[in-house]
Order: structure tokens, then C-alpha cells, then sequence
């Protein structure tokens, strides 16, 4: 499997559409991508400007295919924004 970690901070006064967004883009990866097995969206209990994201894909050519649908594309650009600091961890498991 193919796993992406992803850390957001988000600006406060966007928490609230960012939520909003990141849950709509992982039902559509997972409604469309049948190499997307998995997409948890995580937030901070204590400072909800805080998201992780936990997504298992089936190998990396999915996620270059997860990368170029119109629906990841117009996500990564309407929050950009919004988005304070971002960190991306790629990582492999069997």
C-alpha cells in the first residue's frame, strides 16, 4: 500500500469551509477511486485549526491518478488559502 500523511494548519477563520471541503473531497475519493481504499480526515480535539489526513492507496500510480481528477484539483485550489502550513509524508506498507 501506498499511505499519505498529511498535516494542515488551517486559518482560524476558515476552519469551518475547510471541514466542509476536505470531507467532501474524501467521499469523492472514495466514491470514485477504487484505488483509494482509505481516506480519514482527523481533527485536533483541542485546537480544530489542526487536520491530519490518513489515505491508503493502492500504489503510487493511484495516487498520480488521485492527484489528477477535477475534483482533487479544484479542492487543493479553493483551500490554498486557507491553509497556514501543510506537510506532506509519503510512506509504504505491505
Amino acid at each position: 500500500m501506498y499511505v499519505i500523511a498529511v498535516d494542515f494548519e488551517i486559518n482560524r477563520e476558515f476552519v469551518s469551509q475547510f471541514r466542509d471541503r476536505i470531507q467532501k473531497q474524501a467521499e469523492d475519493s472514495l466514491t470514485n477511486e477504487p484505488d483509494c481504499r482509505q481516506f480519514d480526515v482527523c481533527f485536533d480535539l483541542e485546537d480544530k485549526t489542526k487536520c491530519f489526513l490518513y489515505e491508503k492507496y493502492t500504489n503510487q500510480a493511484a495516487f498520480e491518478t488521485h492527484c489528477g481528477t477535477d475534483y482533487f484539483k479544484s479542492f487543493a485550489a479553493a483551500v490554498e488559502p486557507w491553509v497556514a502550513a501543510k506537510n506532506l509524508k509519503v510512506w509504504i506498507c505491505d
